[in-house]
């Protein structure tokens, strides 16, 4: 591979970062749109639209999906050892965290 084509590979990469950063911003914003409205296909969509990103985002900056998921396991752990309210209150934190150990 010549240095050109890698300054445009590198290039390429960079935008597509650039790209995936605006997506996540863009798919928070139709998320609390969808919250707003109170239509929950369209919450559905946005959620769904924003993991993905998310997910995409940390593959194009070398993250697997599966460390991903073993980092997000990891969060829901510390919050459930540490008390966290959503825990206390709904029980959602150990509900992810079993959904997630269940993959």
């Amino acid at each position: 591979m010549s240095n050109n084509e890698r300054d445009l590979d590198l290039a390429k990469r960079v935008k597509v970062i650039e790209w995936l950063k605006t997506e996540v911003i863009d798919q928070a914003a139709h998320l609390l749109k969808a919250i707003w409205e109170g239509s929950s296909s369209k919450i559905i969509d946005a959620l769904a639209s924003l993991i993905s990103s998310a997910y995409i985002l940390g593959r194009r900056l070398g993250i697997s999906y599966r460390r991903l998921d073993e980092a997000v396991l990891e969060k829901m752990k510390q919050h459930r050892a540490e008390g966290h309210q959503l825990e206390d209150w709904y029980g959602d934190i150990s509900a992810l965290e079993d959904h997630i150990s269940k993959r």
